[in-house]
């Protein structure tokens, strides 16, 4: 049986000085030396990419960004490409994350041309779903999460696929305090991996790591990895302080037994 590792990711989202983003990360650095079966990634603002790369050297943190463009170089002010980030030393980047749609017109034709971009560039995307509390009201939320996924992986071939990551993150339960509930947070990665299934195949979706984002915190992890389809946790305030993020990791410790 195939098991599926688990990821914990923190989006350091506009916080963080470079000075201030070494020291967290040589702290998380000595927290999180021995654990070898949960994998470790921090997206720091880019102005902080290269002192986290080189804090993080021969450590279990893996860097990713929050935010990539598709064309690798031109006359683009204020962007960056999947060749600048793979040289700073990242290995991740999160693509279609719900600030970005909501305060920067991200779409799902501009997360698809970027997820491209993230593979020819063998970056790992980390490809953000999720819907608003007016769509849950209105019951929308199977509807939006399918659209979001077949937009956003059109044309993206098997090897993509299995090289993808996706991150459920329910906008009403992001930075409001407010979570879903473990067992509304399963439903909806079930209904991901179904998806996946119709998209890339039994195969792809077996071993896709689907992480939950929305106020994850060390209370709720545990309860949340419990589910069958919840590979991890992508993380945004609770990520900034290193003792309560490594607190989110620890409990992820050997719980990959048996999912896939």
């Amino acid at each position: 049986m195939t098991k599926r590792k688990p990821l914990i990711a923190g989006n350091w989202k506009m916080f963080k000085t470079g000075p201030e983003a070494k020291e967290l990360t040589s702290r998380l650095k000595s927290l999180v030396s021995d654990i070898v079966d949960v994998d470790v990634m921090v997206a720091p603002p880019f102005t902080a990419l290269a002192v986290v790369a080189e804090a993080a050297q021969d450590s279990v943190v893996y860097l990713g960004a929050q935010d990539l463009f598709w064309e690798t170089e031109g006359a683009y002010t204020g962007q960056i490409s999947a060749p600048m980030l793979t040289a700073a030393g990242c290995s991740y980047v999160i693509i279609g994350h719900s600030e970005r749609r909501q305060f920067f017109g991200e779409t799902n034709e501009t997360v698809n041309r970027k997820i491209k971009a993230a593979l020819e560039g063998e970056l790992i995307p980390v490809l953000c779903v999720g819907e608003s509390e007016a769509q849950r009201d209105n019951e929308q939320t199977f509807s939006v999460v399918k659209t979001q996924l077949k937009e956003g992986l059109e044309g993206i071939d098997t090897p993509g696929l299995e090289r993808l990551i996706v991150a459920y993150e329910p906008i009403w339960a992001i930075g409001t305090g407010k979570t879903a509930t473990s067992e509304q947070a399963q439903e909806v990665h079930e209904f991901i991996r179904k998806q996946m299934e119709t998209i890339g195949g039994n195969s792809i979706a077996k071993t896709l790591r689907i992480l939950y984002g929305g106020s994850v915190k060390p209370k709720n992890i545990a309860g949340l990895m419990a589910k069958d389809d919840i590979d991890g946790a992508l993380v945004g305030g609770a990520s900034l302080d290193a003792d309560t993020f490594a607190g989110i990791i620890r409990p992820c410790s050997h719980l990959a037994e048996g999912k896939a």
